[in-house]
C-alpha cells in the first residue's frame, strides 16, 4: 500500500473550490453516481468501486465505475438517482446507512447507445453501516481501494483508448487487475485535489 506523500493539500473540513455545473444541464439527460468512502480500523479511508458487468454492446463493459444510473421520472433529484442506484446495484442503502457529504462538479459524457450529450453530476458520502452488499445483474465485483494507492504518483499510468479519430493515452489508475479511467479517474483526481470534507 502506498504511503501519503502523493495526497495534496486540502482543507480539513470543507471544500475550497465550488464544484462546477454544466450550463442548461436541465435540458439534457441527467445521470448521478454515489463516490462512497469508509473509514478503516487502521484509520486509513477507502473508496468503493464497481466493476460492470461484461455485456455485448456495451461500451463500457468490464470498467470500473462508480454506482449510478440515469435519472428517471419518478426520481426527485439526481442525488436521489444516486441513492436508489447504488440501492439497486449493490444493496448499500445510502438512505440509512450513508452520510452525505458533497456534491462534486458535474461531466459531460455521452448516452451508452447513442452521441447524444448525458450530464453526470457525483455525490459524495461516508458509509456508515454494514459490509454486506448484494450486487445485482450490472455489477460483476465490488471493491473497496484504499484513498492513499489512488493518490500515490507511482499508481498512475496511462491507458490506450481506440477512437474514430485514432488512439488516445487516457490517464488511469491500476489497483490489482483493475484499472480506473475515464469520467471516474476525473472524479477521483477532483475528490483527492479537494480532500474529503
Amino acid at each position: 500500500m502506498a504511503g501519503n506523500r502523493g495526497h495534496r493539500s486540502a482543507p480539513s473540513n470543507r471544500w475550497s473550490l465550488r464544484p462546477r455545473e454544466i450550463p442548461f444541464r436541465r435540458r439534457m439527460t441527467r445521470a448521478a453516481v454515489a463516490l462512497i468512502y469508509r473509514r478503516t480500523d487502521n484509520s486509513g479511508t477507502q473508496l468503493l468501486f464497481i466493476q460492470r458487468a461484461r455485456r455485448e454492446g456495451d461500451p463500457w463493459s468490464g470498467d470500473m465505475a462508480f454506482p449510478g444510473g440515469r435519472m428517471q421520472p419518478e426520481d426527485a433529484s439526481p442525488r436521489a438517482t444516486a441513492e436508489r442506484e447504488t440501492l439497486e446495484e449493490t444493496g448499500l442503502d445510502l438512505g440509512r446507512h450513508g452520510r452525505f457529504r458533497a456534491r462534486l462538479s458535474d461531466l459531460i459524457t455521452r448516452h451508452h447507445s447513442r452521441w447524444r450529450p448525458m450530464v453526470v453530476t457525483p455525490y459524495l458520502y461516508e458509509w456508515k453501516g454494514p459490509k454486506a452488499v448484494t450486487l445485482n445483474h450490472e455489477v460483476e465485483h465490488l471493491v473497496w481501494v484504499p484513498l492513499d494507492f489512488l493518490a500515490a504518483e507511482e499508481n498512475q499510468g496511462r491507458r490506450p483508448w481506440r477512437t474514430p479519430l485514432g488512439t488516445l493515452n487516457m490517464p488511469c489508475c491500476r489497483y490489482q487487475d483493475y484499472c480506473i479511467w475515464g469520467l471516474s479517474y476525473s472524479m477521483v483526481q477532483e475528490l483527492l485535489a479537494q480532500g474529503l470534507p
